[in-house]
């Protein structure tokens, strides 16, 4: 009986300390940045609760929004590196995106409503790198009415849902660089090196505007998001399987 006890009680404290081993190796690993390549679909706070009850976190920040029908870089801070989403936020945005020619949309991507049609033809084209270039550096951006900027205390989004107009306030956005990638008849697919705060939707808008054949944005995919970049990122199906190996330690962060 005393051997048995003995055994037991080993038992037990083998389990309490595989346990406590276990713990603080998930701690360790918790504190970190979590690369996710978002979907189109989930919005990116139902994102960060996908992850958050896949990995068991305590706590998941986003540090920067990707629309619903927006693919790519979205960074997460897990459990202790949710102090740093403020500071990471930031930095420089690169995203790949289609600027449909055309037709405008309510909510200036393809998910929304064409409130608009024109024909499309060579003198649109021809005259796009010259539109483009008035969009390089400091310039004013009206946010898309569909968005989650606050107009009164309510994001403007809730409102244009109502059929409310919404009308926001201009501001001043910072875009390094744009450049054409091909073109697909009225489709052309570009590239946008841009600051925090610039909205792709917004800029399509603007330049069909400009062209006087209305746009709106297709396919919008972020590439990098500060210091992280597509290449880090692990795509949403396959966190709970892989996470670990793709978590970034904090101090490597810059």
């Amino acid at each position: 009986m005393k051997c048995e006890g003995q055994a037991k009680n080993g038992l037990t404290l083998y389990v309490f300390l595989f346990t406590f081993h276990v713990s603080l190796f998930t701690v360790f690993f918790m504190d970190g940045i979590l690369v996710i390549d978002k979907p189109a679909g989930p919005t990116s706070h139902d994102v960060v609760q996908m992850v958050k009850r896949a990995i068991g976190a305590r706590k998941v920040e986003h540090t920067g929004t990707l629309d619903p029908a927006a693919t790519g870089v979205l960074t997460l801070c897990i459990d202790g590196a949710t102090k740093m989403a403020g500071e990471l936020s930031g930095g420089e945005k690169i995203y790949e995106f289609t600027l449909v020619l055309g037709a405008q949309t309510d909510t200036d991507d393809d998910t929304g409503q064409v409130v608009e049609e024109s024909s499309v033809d060579d003198s649109h084209l021809s005259h796009l790198e010259t539109v483009l270039k008035k969009y390089v550096g400091t310039i004013e951006q009206v946010p898309p009415a569909y968005s989650a900027v606050k107009k009164n205390g309510v994001r403007s989004y809730k409102q244009a849902r109502k059929g409310k107009q919404v009308s926001l306030e201009p501001r001043n956005v910072v875009i390094r660089d744009l450049a054409v990638l091909g073109m697909d008849n009225n489709r052309v697919r570009m590239s946008m090196r841009c600051e925090k705060g610039t909205y792709v939707r917004a800029l399509c808008r603007d330049v069909g505007t400009d062209l006087g054949c209305g746009a709106h944005a297709a396919d919008i995919r972020r590439t990098k998001n500060g210091q992280f970049t597509i290449e880090q990122a692990v795509k949403l199906d396959e966190v709970k399987d892989n996470w670990q190996s793709h978590v970034i330690p904090t101090e490597q962060t810059k």
